[in-house]
């Protein structure tokens, strides 16, 4: 299951969000041509590695590694749902407002992660923390937003439109299962790092929340987005069939 867009319509150019998804890809492309003992002096170098964090080594590294990425996949993913989410999130805010609080929320994901495996030798990075906070304070602002979600079931492929909440709340619910049921004190995926920045998102959007009418502004739109929804249309094709003789 993979969410492929959103019927969130943004009414300003996403200016900042456009600007991540560039410098992430630009930071990625410049050391592809690292590997082995370099590309691990590389992430040992840029990445959070929280038992230096908590000696206070390297503290630098909680800005860095949120523009790091371990491979083609953990960047798509992550490009994916900055894309799709992200543009509404600086919409609600504007441009400097959502860029203090991405940055905020990709350092208050490793800070969770820090808490949980505070001597871990480890790096870790990846805008993942970062994007969790986008994905938090849209799911406060936007609950009931229509996201269309790519289901795979064997050799059946459907777009179904899903309300935020749902594709939200599964995500970080996983996060969470994941986080208590797989060990990573080794390498992999720091799931602490992503449920840390989707709370620290949710916290940090609640003062716009509260400034729209809190309650008041869910009732008024019944959850929705305060303006028309996208409306999707999936065009047929020109090719012509031929029939079974």
């Amino acid at each position: 299951m993979f969410p492929i867009r959103d019927h969130n319509p943004s009414r300003r150019f996403p200016f900042v969000t456009y600007g991540l998804l560039a410098i992430n890809i630009v930071v990625f492309l410049s050391y592809q041509t690292l590997d082995g003992r370099d590309l691990a002096i590389f992430y040992n170098t840029w990445g959070m590695v929280p038992v230096e964090i908590v000696n206070g080594i390297d503290v630098y590294t909680l800005l860095t590694s949120i523009f790091l990425h371990g491979g083609w996949m953990h960047l798509i993913g992550n490009m994916l749902y900055l894309w799709i989410f992200g543009d509404n999130m600086e919409d609600a805010m504007g441009h400097g407002p959502f860029l203090l609080f991405y940055t905020a929320s990709g350092v208050l994901a490793s800070a969770a992660q820090i808490v949980w495996d505070p001597a871990s030798p480890v790096p870790n990075i990846g805008a993942s923390g970062a994007i969790a906070g986008v994905l938090g304070g849209y799911l406060l602002l936007y609950p009931k937003a229509r996201v269309d979600v790519l289901f795979f079931f064997i050799i059946i492929i459907r777009i179904i439109p899903i309300p935020a909440w749902i594709v939200l709340g599964v995500w970080l619910g996983l996060q969470v299962f994941n986080g208590f049921a797989v060990d990573t004190s080794g390498g992999g995926v720091a799931y602490w790092a992503h449920a840390g920045g989707f709370v620290a998102g949710a916290v940090l959007t609640v003062p716009l929340w509260l400034k729209r009418g809190a309650t008041r502004f869910w009732n008024r739109t019944d959850g929705h987005p305060p303006h028309p929804e996208t409306r999707y249309v999936i065009s047929r094709t020109n090719i012509p069939k031929s029939g079974n003789r």
